[in-house]
């Protein structure tokens, strides 16, 4: 009777390794990848105006999802906001309050995921397309290096453009939150924004934010080149690689909001 109950644990045990296995090679693939990158940013930046595009592509295009999601949940938030404080007599903290939780978490997080979703799928569909059309492998035979030439743009254009998209939707949902906790309820306008500038510290809060934004450009824009890059090139293959690059671009985003918040404000 011992034996079947072994056997199972075993292959469980062994199901376990080699799936830990598999992500470890990934992820070496992946720091390689990076190195590449980074090696050949060099050759990139000679030839800015792809750069430059690939900003135009990557944070230009996605203002209009930026700028709304960030009006609607500033909105929000001076709603909801005003209802708790108003409870214990601070109403006329709700700039604080707005300004504080889009500085410092939601203005970087829910910019990033709204990066991921729209810029980072587009990205990752793009290069897998041209994998899949043989366009990568026609750029090699002709001696110029696909990396370079298409990766690294692409790369460099989200991690640049990353910090811009996240302060523009700090600083709408702040508007979003004064429409509704000043001009619809009625909150005190001066004590609204007195006490937002007096109470926010350019290092703590937006520095800080600024610092999250850029590091989530790094990694989205990473997994979403390398997951085009490693694409199969078939249209299940392209349609996968789309999926993992939102899935992991989230889960990212998450697990490195936790630890920059717990190193950035630990001391607070």
């Amino acid at each position: 009777m011992p034996e079947p109950s072994s056997k199972g644990a075993l292959g469980v045990i062994a199901s376990l390794g080699h799936a830990v296995n598999e992500i470890a090679q990934r992820l070496g693939f992946v720091a390689r990848f990076f190195a590449a990158i980074l090696l050949y940013s060099g050759q990139s930046f000679r030839r800015i105006h792809l750069t430059i595009r690939e900003m135009y592509f990557s944070g230009f295009q996605s203002l209009l999802i930026m700028l709304v999601s960030s009006l609607f949940i500033g909105m929000v938030l001076g709603l909801q906001g005003f209802e708790t404080l108003q409870r214990f007599g601070s109403a006329e903290a709700l700039g604080i309050m707005v300004a504080l939780s889009l500085t410092r978490e939601l203005g970087p997080v829910v910019a990033a995921l709204l990066f991921a979703s729209r810029a980072g799928s587009s990205i990752t569909a793009e290069i897998g397309l041209m994998k899949a059309t043989e366009q990568l492998m026609a750029m090699d035979m002709m001696a110029v290096n696909p990396i370079a030439r298409v990766v690294a743009p692409k790369f460099w254009g989200g991690v640049l453009s990353m910090p811009l998209l996240a302060s523009l939707f700090s600083a709408v949902g702040v508007f979003g939150g004064y429409l509704v906790g000043v001009v619809v309820i009625g909150v005190d306008e001066g004590a609204f924004w007195s006490q937002m500038q007096s109470s926010v510290d350019f290092r703590l809060d937006i520095w800080n934010g600024i610092i999250k934004s850029f590091v989530f450009g790094i990694a989205v824009s990473l997994i979403a080149v390398f997951e085009g890059y490693d694409s199969i090139p078939t249209a299940e293959g392209v349609s996968a690689s789309i999926r993992r690059t939102v899935v992991n671009s989230a889960l990212t985003i998450l697990a490195l909001d936790f630890v920059l918040t717990s190193f950035m404000f630990r001391g607070l």
